[in-house]
């Protein structure tokens, strides 16, 4: 194979009159983790609400649980982006669906609340395989202690459950992290996407997509020590 390698493009102009091709690449990298950050608050919370509704003794919360676990882990996130950006603006009243289509930077929007959405259901799951792992007696002694079941959820059997699902749940931050690449699909111009772009304007595709790789296992490895630390720190003394 006959190419040509320029690893100096990083550091020629690039064709959007504003900085070099490095400075193309770290602008999709803020917009990677800010979609990550941002879509990871709304799955860490709605997926801690989903979670514990599953573990109730309500059949009702249990079936609105399962219902949305179902729904969300079931259809590929690639057709969900899809659905949220081109078809659910359509379905609203017609001045709603013109103002989120208008909204400035609307692909970001749309990855936070799809990404968000789709990783609450799996982060569900993990709460509630936390909380059901936790031995009875802790449910026991804090009814027996008088807390309300809201209390005992959240002095008890949370607090718990979340040191037991730390390390499930960096994995899944980190494939948040890795899914905001399907973005690029709607016109977010993340990591990937800067890449692609990249690409085609240099055709050095090696170079690209190697820089590309790089900053994504710098940024995971950032995450990776971060959640080791916090684990460490959260652990119950003499179980480590």
């Amino acid at each position: 194979m006959n190419y040509n390698w320029n690893w100096s493009i990083f550091f020629e102009p690039s064709p959007e009159g504003v900085g070099t091709y490095t400075d193309m690449l770290l602008s999709g990298l803020v917009w990677t983790i800010a979609t990550a950050l941002a879509s990871w608050a709304i799955a860490f919370c709605l997926g801690s609400a989903i979670g514990v509704m599953r573990t109730l003794p309500s059949k009702a919360a249990n079936a609105v649980g399962t219902a949305y676990v179902e729904l969300f882990r079931n259809i590929p996130l690639l057709v969900q982006m899809f659905l949220w950006y081109f078809v659910v603006p359509e379905l609203l009243p017609e001045k709603l669906g013109s103002a989120i289509k208008q909204l400035p930077n609307a692909p970001f929007y749309t990855a936070v609340v799809c990404l968000g959405l789709f990783t609450a259901a799996r982060v569900a799951e993990q709460v509630r395989a936390g909380i059901l792992a936790l031995p009875r007696g802790q449910r026991m002694a804090a009814t027996a202690l008088g807390l309300t079941v809201a209390q005992s959820y959240r002095h008890v059997l949370l607090p718990n459950a979340y040191r037991i699902i730390l390390p499930p749940l960096t994995s899944e931050f980190l494939n948040n992290l890795k899914n905001t690449s399907v973005a690029l699909t709607i016109g977010l111009l993340e990591l990937t996407a800067r890449a692609r772009a990249m690409q085609e304007f240099s055709f050095q595709v090696f170079e690209a997509f190697t820089a590309a790789t790089v900053l994504y296992i710098a940024i995971n490895l950032v995450v990776i020590v971060l959640a080791t630390w916090l684990e460490r720190s959260v652990a119950v003394p003499g179980t480590r």
